[in-house]
């Protein structure tokens, strides 16, 4: 399941985020990032889901 959700994360970062942590602030905070620039939004939500 990691898998996938790191390669979501690539195309969907919010998705991503969503499925690792839910409604949560981290998700929040990635709709930002996104928003504000793709890739930002991409490199968090791998963080979230590469972080134990």
């Amino acid at each position: 399941m990691d898998v996938i959700r790191i390669i979501i994360s690539l195309f969907i970062p919010p998705l991503g985020a969503f499925l690792k942590v839910g409604i949560a602030g981290h998700f929040w905070l990635n709709i930002l990032l996104t928003i504000l620039g793709f890739i930002p939004g991409v490199i968090h939500a791998i963080w979230l889901n590469v972080r134990k």
